[in-house]
């Protein structure tokens, strides 16, 4: 259960709860549902009774603040039926966690030293709002577990693992899951070449389109973490078998991390020169740790003029938007950055035509030790949403060329 009005808004996204979906089903624990609730009383016991009603953990985040709109305390003690007391031991810590920062301390923070008797406070080392951990022993609710976490990330997330995870005494069990990240295949054509797969149970096999390709998830649960990846290991077979050629990374592995990877084994860098990805590319590739070995360097150019500062010059008639200008750009850039490898970007991010040229147009310049060539796509989308596609996908035919170094010639080719 997430608490908080932003939240049901949509004001603020709602990380925590994917965060404690993922961990828990690393930990073989079945997830049956997800609710956020507002900062209205009445609505989080009512919610909170119904969690309790169809499952034997709740996880409440958010709504342990000071303030009168935060409700998740009141609302526990309302549901289990305990009144709470003031824990003064916890107080006079949170009153010098004050103090040693030169602050009064409001009166209304004493709601947070509160305690039930069925409930155990959970230190907040980063914060001021410890969390509960709550196990009924009378009423409706005995035996359940109810456990209530700060909302903010950087507080929740080590109270999770290293306050609540060992309270919990979850059974044993194995969960195992694989994923592998494609490019340059759709999710249906994918579908195809998985075929019954798709279809089984336990191990399963799912397809998520993700802004960086289509990723296949391979899952398996089991008594014992063994014998879920003995289990999954003969799908994983298949599935690497039926997607060879268009998977480029497993699990976290990103196109930027394979990228500099293959660079380093080759022992050669890369530059980029970007019009309509507006820095997107350099973004990504920067952000990855080490890339300085790598990356030399790289710039947004979007008018010829900024574009001829690193030497593009366009034939009369040529467009600033066609696979000619991105070879050039490519070309230069590696000139310019003195580097192996060059990819540039242009094309047409919307939400106006340009040129002639439609809304979705993307032409990929890439430089190389063995030649160079220009590669024309259609994307789908509003303005931002083509920028991240079309700079995931300039990084995905980058990758092909880095595997293909001997076949990049100069030529001009529709993909």
């Amino acid at each position: 259960m997430s608490v908080g009005t932003e939240l049901l808004l949509g004001e603020i996204t709602d990380t925590n709860a994917a965060f404690l979906a993922g961990d828990l089903k690393g930990r073989g624990v079945t997830l049956h549902f997800k609710t956020t609730v507002g900062d209205n009383l009445a609505r989080v016991v009512s919610t909170l009774k119904q969690a309790l009603e169809r499952a034997d953990l709740v996880i409440l985040g958010g709504g342990l603040g000071p303030t009168d709109d935060d409700l998740t305390r009141e609302a526990i003690a309302e549901v289990v039926g305990e009144t709470p007391i003031v824990d003064e031991v916890y107080l006079e810590q949170l009153r010098g966690y004050f103090l040693s920062r030169g602050r009064t301390f409001p009166e209304q923070n004493v709601k947070q030293a509160w305690v039930l008797p069925s409930s155990e406070a959970l230190p907040n080392p980063v914060g001021t709002a410890p969390g509960w951990f709550v196990r009924p022993v009378f009423g409706p609710y005995a035996g359940k577990i109810i456990v209530a976490l700060p909302g903010p990330p950087r507080e929740m997330k080590p109270m999770w693992l290293e306050q609540v995870i060992k309270r919990l005494n979850l059974p044993p069990s194995g969960f195992y899951h694989r994923t592998f990240r494609t490019f340059g295949i759709g999710e249906s054509h994918i579908a195809e070449k998985l075929g019954e797969l798709t279809l089984m149970a336990n191990p399963s096999v799912a397809t998520y389109a993700r802004r960086d390709g289509v990723h296949v998830r391979v899952a398996a649960s089991a008594d014992a973490l063994e014998g879920a990846k003995t289990l999954a290991h003969p799908v994983e077979e298949r599935v690497k078998s039926a997607l060879e050629g268009f998977v480029y990374g497993t699990d976290a592995q990103t196109l930027p991390q394979i990228l500099g990877a293959l660079l380093l084994k080759k022992g050669q860098t890369l530059s980029v020169l970007e019009s309509m990805t507006g820095g997107l590319i350099l973004d990504e590739l920067s952000n990855e740790s080490g890339s300085s070995a790598w990356l030399r360097g790289g710039a947004v150019a979007y008018t010829l003029s900024a574009k001829q500062r690193f030497g593009v010059a366009l034939e009369p008639g040529v467009s600033e938007v066609s696979g000619e200008a991105a070879l050039e750009m490519a070309t230069r850039a590696r000139a310019f950055f003195g580097s192996d490898w060059a990819i540039s970007t242009t094309g047409v991010a919307g939400p106006d035509t340009l040129e002639g040229k439609p809304v979705g147009t993307l032409f990929v310049g890439i430089a190389g030790p063995s030649g160079s060539r220009f590669i024309e796509t259609m994307g789908a989308g509003d303005r931002r949403t083509l920028k991240e596609r079309s700079s995931m996908s300039a990084l995905g035919l980058l990758w092909r060329a880095l595997l293909a170094d001997s076949s990049v010639t100069r030529s001009g080719e529709d993909q």
